[in-house]
C-alpha cells in the first residue's frame, strides 16, 4: 500500500478544491471541500446525510454530529464557511437524495469512486495523481499544525488513540524542522 502525504503547499491546496467549483460540479467540489475542512475519513464523509448537516427547514446546522465508522467514537465537527458555501451551492444546483455524496440509485457513492474524483482533480489541477481521499484529511492536520494547533488537540480532533500515529499524519519533513531551528535566535 502507498503511503499518503499531505499537501503542503496551500495554494495547490485551493487549486485542488477549485477545480471542480470552476467546472460546476458542485458535488466533487463539495466532497474536497469536506475532507479538506472536517478531517473525516472518506468512509466517514460518504456516509454523511442530509439530516446530517440541514435542519427541518433547510438551515446548514452548526455542527456534524457523527459515530465514526472505523472507531466507533463520537465526534462533533464546527460546520465552516468553506462547508457552508460548497453545501449552498450543491443545494441550489443538484437534486437531493438522502445522501449527501448521493450516487443516484439512493446509496452514496463509493469510495473507490470518491478517490477517482481527488486524484482526477489532483491531474488535472496540476498537483499529480498522487492525491488521495487520505491526503485531504492530513493536509488538514498539517495546514492545522503550521498555523499553531497543538499536536495534541489535533490528536484529539483526528480521534488518534496515539500521538505517534497524529506525528506521522503532520508529515513533518527537514524542512518544517529547519525552519523551527531557525526562528529560534538565542
Amino acid at each position: 500500500m502507498n503511503f499518503t502525504y499531505p499537501i503542503r503547499d496551500y495554494k495547490d491546496v485551493q487549486r485542488l478544491k477549485n477545480y471542480y467549483l470552476e467546472r460546476s460540479e458542485y458535488r466533487n467540489y463539495l466532497l474536497i471541500t469536506t475532507c479538506l475542512n472536517t478531517a473525516l475519513r472518506i468512509s466517514d464523509v460518504l456516509n454523511l446525510k442530509w439530516s446530517d448537516i440541514l435542519d427541518s427547514r433547510n438551515r446548514i446546522l452548526t455542527h456534524i454530529i457523527i459515530n465514526e465508522e472505523k472507531t466507533g467514537k463520537s465526534n462533533k465537527i464546527f460546520i465552516n464557511d468553506q462547508i457552508k458555501y460548497a453545501v449552498r451551492l450543491y443545494i441550489k444546483n443538484c437534486p437531493k437524495g438522502t445522501y449527501v455524496f448521493d450516487n443516484g440509485k439512493g446509496r452514496h457513492i463509493t469510495r473507490e469512486y470518491a478517490y477517482m474524483i481527488v486524484k482526477n482533480a489532483g491531474i488535472g489541477s496540476g498537483i499529480g495523481g498522487a492525491v488521495s481521499c487520505h491526503s485531504l484529511r492530513k493536509t488538514f492536520g498539517y495546514h492545522a499544525w503550521k498555523k499553531g494547533i497543538p499536536p495534541a488537540l489535533l490528536m484529539e480532533i483526528y480521534n488518534h488513540s496515539s500521538y505517534t500515529v497524529t506525528k506521522r499524519y503532520l508529515g513533518i519533513i527537514q524542512e518544517d524542522k529547519d525552519t523551527v531551528f531557525n526562528k529560534i535566535k538565542l
